[in-house]
């Protein structure tokens, strides 16, 4: 993914959407709260549908597809009409898969082995998962000294509490996080308080 992408916003919605329905006025309540970069995740059924009717109906999304692992996982998320394309890690093949869809990709990394190799193939920007998990702010910290070339999006655990801490580094452009979109507010149509949940993160930066 673009540094210039990872920019946007300082806070990448992380939404696992159970009802296609919902997509839309769920990113119209993310793109009007001031967070218009909407990573989708591809761990249900309604994934692709949604995407594919945000990219269509709100125009000022720029929506994405996150838990990418395979290239089949590229193809669908292509043909839904997805801009950038986000993995949880990442192998050689599907990193060939990424690259060949021609849209702003973000590889999933949690090792400085993974950053090296991701960094061999020419990307500076990458996701750090499972942020919390995996040594959390004081690993980016230690990253930055050896690779200040590299920037992150970390995700996973990370909270409106914690997301602050994580935006002062320096090698951090954004995070993403799924406390902006809980599933109970989602599936009630409590869009009005997810726009506030969206405006609050926005104003992190």
């Amino acid at each position: 993914m673009s540094e210039k992408l990872l920019e946007l916003a300082p806070v990448v919605p992380v939404v696992v959407l159970h009802d296609a329905a919902t997509a839309v006025p769920l990113a119209r309540a993310l793109v009007d709260g001031g967070l218009p970069v909407i990573e989708v995740t591809l761990r249900t059924p309604a994934a692709t549908e949604a995407v594919r009717r945000i990219a269509a109906e709100v125009p000022g999304a720029v929506v994405g597809t996150g838990t990418v692992r395979t290239p089949d996982d590229v193809r669908a998320s292509v043909d839904a009409g997805a801009r950038f394309l986000v993995s949880p890690g990442v192998t050689p093949r599907l990193l060939d898969a990424m690259e060949d869809s021609g849209l702003d990709l973000l590889p999933g990394t949690s090792s400085l082995s993974e950053m090296l190799a991701v960094a061999e193939r020419g990307h500076t920007a990458m996701k750090f998962f499972p942020a919390e998990a995996s040594g959390g702010r004081p690993f980016l910290s230690a990253v930055a000294g050896p690779l200040p070339e590299l920037r992150f999006c970390p995700t996973g655990g990370i909270t409106a509490d914690s997301a602050p801490g994580y935006l002062a580094l320096p090698n951090v452009s954004c995070v993403g996080g799924t406390w902006l979109t809980p599933a109970g507010l989602v599936a009630a149509g409590e869009f009005d308080r997810i726009r506030e949940l969206a405006a609050a993160a926005a104003a992190l930066r």
